[in-house]
């Protein structure tokens, strides 16, 4: 992928980040707080896993 179209698309995704946060700060909240259970949900799968393995 070209170098333009990467800090295009950076760049964009951060204004469109500061803009929902700004004008949609209820929805970007519920919207960190499904990112952060998913990956909680996601480390907890893979500690139950290990577990498993060695156990």
């Amino acid at each position: 992928m070209p170098v333009f179209v990467k800090k295009l698309l950076t760049w964009g995704s951060v204004a469109f980040l500061i803009y929902f946060m700004a004008f949609r700060p209820d929805g970007a909240a519920q919207m960190f707080r499904g990112i952060g259970a998913a990956l909680i949900a996601m480390f907890q799968g893979l500690g139950d896993f290990l577990t498993s393995l060695l156990a």
